[in-house]
């Protein structure tokens, strides 16, 4: 991160054209990024919303991330570019605050001898790296962060602090796993035995692609048999449980407090709002949109949106609920057909009278 970047350097950094206000300077630096009402003359803002076009007349920002569209109402100095949300998520990799990891072991981190450590890597204070595990050139694992016998953390991923990541698991290149989420626990299989409980051992892993973030205090379990597999580019909030044996497409996209249960089968670029609960052993198709506090009981077959959930009941009568609910729309057609019916009937009644 630099402390600064001139006009004349951001517009190159993020492709953006450089429209200098009268008595501007390309070489003004900028040193953050700040809102359109909250900015300063050192800040950079952004306008992505036609919602926030008011605040545009009279920010005191430096510079403006602006579609051409905006060009004209904007007071300041505009950086032109085709989509400024997108230019604003770069420009927050150039003023990232996030601390550097030292490089290097920390004395009280405890690391195995069989362990392969590559160039580069950072092993954080209490961590501790078992036997055979693999952390590829600058990955860093964070302070009290655990990985298991025979796991690989990728090129440049890095584990916060707190993490476990548990055996025959692995993350590809570039990651991101935020603190106290667990990578790796068993899945929750029992089977019942006269009353009680038998324990279905897990032996399956955790199998995650590059560029895979996943937020804080979230929860993805191990394989009963196979493994549970996230793929490419995929984004993960806090607070998600993704139960064993899931499988989750590239580059979908998961909101906090989603559960998926075991063996569901997410496709690709999917969206899935907060708190929306998938059924296990169901497949969504790739490019599905799911709304917050969905609840989706059965396959998604054709891609498009998706939004509904049931109140509570007994499980009986929540089940005829369910099957009328999805006849809803049918039953509403049907009901006007019959008014149309009935008012020509009653039309002709009259006629005839």
């Amino acid at each position: 991160m630099k402390d600064s970047f001139s006009l004349a350097q951001l517009a190159q950094e993020l492709g953006a054209d450089l429209r200098l206000a009268p008595g501007s300077d390309s070489n003004q630096k900028v040193q953050g990024l700040n809102t359109l009402q909250d900015a300063g003359a050192e800040h950079l803002a952004f306008l992505a919303s036609p919602n926030y076009r008011r605040f545009l007349k009279t920010t005191k920002a430096a510079a403006v991330l602006v579609s051409e569209e905006f060009v004209e109402e904007c007071p300041v100095t505009a950086l032109c570019v085709a989509d400024p949300y997108l230019a604003f998520a770069r420009a927050t990799a150039l003023f990232d605050t996030t601390p550097e990891a030292p490089i290097g072991i920390h004395p009280s981190a405890v690391v195995h001898p069989t362990a392969e450590i590559g160039a580069g890597v950072s092993v954080g204070p209490g961590s501790v790296v078992e036997a055979y595990a693999k952390l590829e050139p600058g990955a860093i694992v964070g302070a009290n962060c655990y990985v298991g016998e025979g796991s690989l953390v990728g090129a440049g991923t890095r584990l916060y602090t707190g993490v476990v990541f548990h055996h025959n698991c692995s993350i590809g290149a570039h990651g991101i796993i935020h603190s106290q989420t667990v990578i790796g626990a068993d899945g929750f299989g029992f089977a019942p035995n006269k009353g009680s409980w038998v324990k279905i051992h897990q032996l399956g892993g955790v199998q995650i692609g590059e560029d895979v973030e996943i937020g804080a205090n979230t929860c993805i379990d191990r394989g009963a048999l196979g493994d549970t597999v996230i793929g490419r580019g995929v984004k993960i909030d806090n607070l998600v449980q993704i139960a064993h044996n899931v499988k989750i497409g590239d580059y979908t996209a998961i909101a906090g407090c989603a559960v998926i249960a075991g063996s569901a089968e997410i496709g690709k670029h999917c969206l899935l709002g907060g708190c929306s609960r998938i059924n296990g052993h169901i497949t969504i198709a790739d490019g599905s949109q799911v709304s917050g506090n969905t609840f989706v009981t059965k396959s998604i077959k054709d891609t498009g949106s998706y939004s509904g959930a049931l109140s509570f009941a007994d499980s009986s009568t929540w089940r005829r609920n369910a099957v009328r609910f999805g006849q809803l729309d049918q039953m509403a057609r049907r009901l006007k057909d019959l008014e149309k019916q009935v008012q020509a009937l009653s039309q002709k009644s009259g006629t005839d009278d």
